[in-house]
């Protein structure tokens, strides 16, 4: 869509830095077709994750294809200029619908009324007026209809019982669709589908019964055919061993039930070990190769061969103690007639029906007439359809004009601080570290999420959050704007709340960090450094530590050693007194004089900032100071500035899949209605459990005796001699000359 021109008098605001077409009329929405699709905030959004009706979305993507673009918003709009007399009506986003507020002059206006007035009638309300929840539930609006246009009848559509019959077998053997009054029903398909099946078996099966030959055991075949089946390898395997033992009479140990084996599980519950059993032979093995019908046979397969006896071999050996190979086989020639029938079954669907009203239907063969009904049901599908733009309509006027301020333009988003209306895609409200965020949206793919919007220039922290009691979890991006973040880590926990007020519990799994303020930005190198040093004193700290920890230790192991290995002293000898540590002056001296250097480099230092500082007015002092703490904090406020410039919600949104068209920037002043900080009157009184005050006159000790530190160093290094004060010539430390001894006179000289 291409409008680069409109001669509807457009108006124009400007909301988070960047200049936006107003909607706040039923005209402006009327003339969205016409703006050209440059000036859209918007080009496409997703149909799911946002906090509006998801019927209202999937009824704007008349394509199905799970986002909204602009094309179809305007077929919307254009839609309902038939059907509405007055467009303002959109801005009041009720959700209830008076039938005045249709159009009659229209033809799409005049169906849609005429179904708003067949919902109320099938509903049985006398009222001009339908709500979403009424033009929602399609059960109850077709529930007493017979035909609703969906071409689906159910048992209700038919008024003979012989076709609510075939009706209620179709569903129970082929399949069902479910009518839009909520009953079981079936489609014209699935009516094919069963006069196919039924058909088919019929034929198939009335074969068998004409032919005698398919069935050599009458009614019983089936059950012959499965006895023999189950018997036929074990019978096989009988005559294989009876031949090899015909060939050789030594084998026939081997090849009977073996003593060994019985004797193994003799001892156990036999009745447990019938699987080893089946594994014997069927009988006692016949050189001649005749299968004994009345003998002992292995019990495991006992229930088996008396099956097979009572159907098969007592009808075609009647009377015979023993078969052969040969008539054995004999049997498996009846039934391969049998088998290729079975093969080419047809119809198993319908197997399960009684076979005699099966056979009836398809004698009867009412398929056309309950094709006719379908044909007289689908027949009311238009007025049906028209049922449903009805729901349309109420979902539309309750419901656009929303859409249109969180899709044209950002207003609900910008304009939250006002009306306390959060835009669509805003998900609910996190708590975490005494605050409150309201810009909270949902995460659908973490992965390309958190790659977008890391291109935002804002604090977001991801969270994982779950509401047990639902059994629901998701994933929020939460975008902090205001206070310190120093303790959102991954880790936190707090507390989030959607939009419909359930609480779910939220921790923090990752974070992008930028920066929250210039005021945060100032105190970042400070809280960096003290950081560092810390960490540092805490590892010397520990090294130390572990290095004093690890010498005791040695030191006492090697005490016990020499203790235990000394000679003991001699009988009534007076012990050994322990010799007392001698003072070592020299030691000692040593470390004052350490700590003295040390005080006096400290010293110097601070002398040659004071020195370079005394050569200044007060003024200039000041301006030192300054330009020291603006080389320190400049770099990152200045880093601060610019990404609080460029912070822009766009990429957090787009990594959701939308097509944002414009900047979406959120600056310091409108970033802190986002966030909202715990605030706290002012208590009066002390603390019980508060840390001591060090007292005054202490801190002035100390900072006297630093100073007096300061000022001895400096007189002793000739630093004050500007002042007068020379140091004692036993004190001074200053670096001098070395100058050459006067010349010795003589008394010539003199």
């Amino acid at each position: 869509m291409e409008n680069t021109k409109s001669s509807y008098p457009w108006k124009y605001t400007k909301i988070g830095g960047v200049t936006r077409v107003s909607i706040e009329t039923g005209d402006d929405i009327a003339h969205l077709p016409t703006l050209d699709q440059k000036q859209w905030t918007v080009l496409s959004c997703p149909t799911t994750g946002l906090e509006i009706d998801p019927d209202t979305l999937k009824m704007l993507d008349t394509d199905g294809d799970g986002h909204i673009k602009v094309n179809e918003v305007t077929a919307a709009i254009e839609w309902l200029k038939k059907v509405l007399k007055n467009m303002d009506s959109l801005t009041e986003k009720s959700a209830v619908l008076p039938l005045s507020a249709i159009r009659e002059d229209t033809d799409e206006g005049k169906k849609l009324l005429n179904s708003a007035r067949q919902i109320l009638a099938n509903l049985k309300l006398d009222k001009q007026e339908l709500t979403i929840a009424e033009t929602t539930d399609s059960v109850k609006i077709f529930a007493d209809t017979k035909y609703n246009g969906d071409g689906i009848i159910t048992e209700a559509t038919a008024s003979e019982d012989g076709l609510k019959k075939i009706i209620a077998t179709i569903i129970a053997t082929i399949g069902k669709a479910t009518d839009r009054s909520g009953a079981d029903g079936v489609t014209k398909e699935l009516i094919e589908e069963f006069y196919t099946e039924a058909a088919d078996f019929t034929a198939w099966k009335n074969l068998s019964l004409s032919d005698t030959q398919l069935i050599p055991y009458g009614d019983k075949t089936a059950a012959a055919r499965d006895a023999y089946y189950a018997i036929k390898d074990k019978v096989a395997d009988y005559f294989i061993r009876c031949k090899l033992v015909a060939m050789d009479q030594s084998t026939s140990p081997a090849l009977e039930i073996s003593k060994e084996n019985l004797a193994k599980i003799s001892e156990k519950n036999l009745a447990a070990a019938i699987a080893e059993i089946e594994t014997y032979p069927l009988t006692i093995i016949n050189p001649k190769a005749q299968l004994p019908l009345n003998e002992p046979i292995n019990p495991a397969w006992e229930g088996k061969f008396n099956a097979l006896k009572s159907l098969i071999l007592d009808v075609d050996f009647a009377g015979k103690s023993t078969i052969s190979e040969a008539e054995w086989n004999t049997i498996a020639a009846k039934f391969d007639a049998y088998d290729k029938w079975l093969a080419s079954k047809k119809g198993a669907k319908v197997e399960g029906v009684d076979f005699a009203f099966l056979t009836d239907v398809v004698a009867k063969n009412q398929k056309d007439e309950l094709l006719a009904l379908v044909d007289k049901d689908l027949a009311e599908k238009d007025n049906a359809e028209s049922i449903q733009e009805v729901n349309k309509l109420a979902h539309l006027y309750r419901d656009l004009f929303m859409f249109l301020r969180n899709f044209v333009t950002f207003t609900d988003f910008y304009y939250q601080y006002k009306t306390g209306i959060k835009a669509m895609f805003q998900a609910g409200t996190l708590f975490i570290d005494q605050r409150s965020c309201d810009l909270c949206i949902n995460v659908a793919d973490m992965g390309k999420h958190t790659a977008s919007a890391s291109q935002s220039a804002m604090f977001i922290a991801y969270c994982d959050c779950e509401n047990k009691k639902l059994g629901k979890k998701l994933q929020i991006a939460a975008v902090v704007t205001d206070g310190e973040v120093d303790n959102i880590t991954v880790g936190k926990n707090g507390v989030f709340y959607d939009r419909a007020g359930n609480d779910y519990e939220a921790t923090v799994t990752k974070v992008i960090d930028n920066p929250i303020s210039i005021r945060q930005a100032f105190w970042s190198p400070y809280k960096k450094f003290a950081k560092f040093v810390e960490e540092q004193v805490e590892k010397f700290a520990a090294s130390k530590e572990s290095e004093v920890t690890s010498k005791a230790n040695t030191a006492i192991a090697e005490k016990t050693t020499e203790i235990t290995t000394a000679a003991p002293p001699a009988e009534g000898a007076p012990a050994t007194p322990p010799q007392p540590q001698q003072f070592d002056i020299a030691k000692y001296c040593g470390i004052f004089a350490a700590i003295g250097m040390a005080l006096g480099f400290i010293g110097s230092a601070i002398v040659a900032v004071v020195t370079g500082f005394l050569g200044l007015k007060w003024w200039g002092m000041i301006l030192a100071l300054l330009a020291v703490i603006l080389l320190i904090s400049g770099p990152s406020m200045l880093l601060a500035y610019l990404k609080l410039r460029r912070r822009n919600l766009a990429p957090v949104l787009n990594a959701n899949g939308w097509a944002v068209n414009a900047h979406a920037f959120v600056n310091i002043t409108f970033g802190a209605t986002l966030t909202k900080l715990a605030k706290f009157p002012f208590v009066k009184g002390r603390d019980p459990l508060a840390d001591k005050k060090y007292p005054w006159w202490k801190k002035v000790l100390w900072i006297l005796l630093i100073v007096g530190i300061i000022g001895f160093v400096m007189y002793c290094t000739g630093k004050l001699e500007r002042f007068g004060l020379k140091p004692i010539p036993m004190l001074d430390f200053t670096d001098k000359p070395a100058t050459e001894a006067p010349a010795a006179t003589t008394p010539a000289a003199e």
